[in-house]
């Protein structure tokens, strides 16, 4: 199922910012905004970005600093972050991709440049997030021949609880909301009943156990990744 990607734009120039959003919403993208590192780490918590651009010289915290901050977050492992800089030292793009930045775009920026490499990341990035194989332990779906394995016991799901599983595996640890969940899975134009998520995690854990879902409460829910 198709759903739109996220992205974070943080920049204390508030042009670039209505540029940067005007653009990619007309690529489809939901975007979010921040002024400074502070408020970006927040919204990063909050939003659960796809990708998030950093200008690098921002106040209160510098671009570098928060993407080291995010790093830090298993969370934002597998999140695309650019940077975006006027400067073209060297020591500037060693230092971004020391904190685990992906990519840097000097300013004055070229848009059409931008959303390719930001789409051209995305394509990679799905790549490595959704492989055919998603081995955890002793946990493995197959996701080509649609299969699970526990212990080597094959469990069976309908088809929508194990795309709602396979969802939760493809990154151990990380908490996806409920409107995240329901946008993946049933798709935004789709109207489903509140309680009906908790009933298809409550079906899955009753075929595979119970320690292998976690729930946050109010939140939404986690694959646990039983070796930490």
């Amino acid at each position: 199922m198709i759903t739109s990607k996220k992205i974070l734009i943080a920049d204390d120039e508030s042009d670039i910012i209505e540029f940067l959003k005007f653009n990619f919403k007309q690529k489809g993208f939901d975007v979010y905004t921040a002024s400074n590192g502070i408020e970006a780490i927040n919204s990063a918590s909050e939003n659960n970005p796809d990708v998030i651009l950093l200008d690098v010289m921002m106040p209160k915290l510098d671009g570098i600093e928060t993407c080291r901050i995010l790093r830090e977050n298993k969370k934002f492992k597998n999140t695309v972050i650019i940077f975006l800089t006027a400067r073209n030292e060297d020591y500037t793009e060693i230092a971004g991709f020391d904190a685990g930045g992906d990519d840097f775009i000097t300013k004055p920026i070229r848009i059409r440049t931008l959303i390719a490499r930001v789409e051209a990341i995305l394509k990679r990035m799905d790549k490595i997030k959704n492989p055919e194989i998603i081995k955890i332990d002793d946990f493995v779906i197959d996701v080509k021949k649609r299969r699970i394995l526990i212990n080597n016991k094959e469990i069976k799901l309908p088809k929508l609880q194990f795309n709602l599983l396979k969802l939760l595996a493809s990154n151990p640890e990380r908490v996806f909301t409920r409107e995240e969940i329901y946008n993946k899975i049933w798709g935004h134009e789709t109207i489903v009943g509140e309680r009906t998520l908790d009933v298809h995690i409550l079906n899955i854990r009753k075929k595979i156990g119970n320690k292998f879902i976690h729930t946050s409460k109010g939140i939404g829910y986690s694959f646990k990744n039983l070796n930490n």
